[in-house]
């Protein structure tokens, strides 16, 4: 698997692993408008995320495959807060044809590690709710801690969800 950060050339791959795994994905992501995947979208989200800024708000990143540059999956850093809090939220999608293979957890500590040695933060959290046992043994897997549950946190598909709030804190720091 290569892994990079998502750049404005990716509309096309995204809106392909996005439209194929629309299915898969609904029950764990807020609902999306008509259109929201489509390739035009794709570019201005990119434009927007990839303009360069001294103090980028979020970073995202996507695994392809070797032969053809497929996306088999996406990670992304959001919320990345500076200052003396020094974290961000982590975000995961895994095309359905690679659950289960590790694509999702060496893409995960990819970015982990350009959270921590790149953007030196101290904290990356991520949260997933109460039945999304993949997630939380994902997560386990990597590291992350669970630090509580709240309800009614975010709404997914229509219904307000509850989560398990998890993070993992750099080991640099003391």
């Amino acid at each position: 698997m290569d892994v990079k950060i998502v750049s404005p050339d990716d509309a096309y791959r995204l809106s392909k692993f996005y439209e194929a795994n629309e299915s898969h994905l609904r029950a764990w992501e807020p609902t999306k408008e008509k259109g929201f995947h489509s390739v035009k979208a794709w570019k201005e989200r990119l434009q927007d995320w990839c303009s360069p800024r001294g103090n980028a708000v979020s970073v995202r990143f996507i695994s392809t495959m070797p032969e053809g540059g497929e996306v088999a999956a996406t990670c992304s850093l959001t919320n990345i807060v500076r200052g003396p809090f020094m974290a961000c939220h982590m975000g995961y999608s895994v095309d359905q044809k690679y659950e289960g293979k590790g694509v999702m957890k060496a893409l995960c500590q990819n970015v982990i590690n350009y959270a921590f040695e790149e953007l030196s933060l101290n904290r990356v959290m991520a949260n997933y709710m109460p039945r999304n046992h993949r997630s939380a043994k994902l997560l386990q897997s990597l590291g992350f801690c669970i630090e509580g549950e709240v309800k009614r946190y975010l709404q997914i598909n229509g219904v307000w969800e509850d989560h398990v709030l998890t993070s993992l804190l750099n080991p640099g720091n003391t």
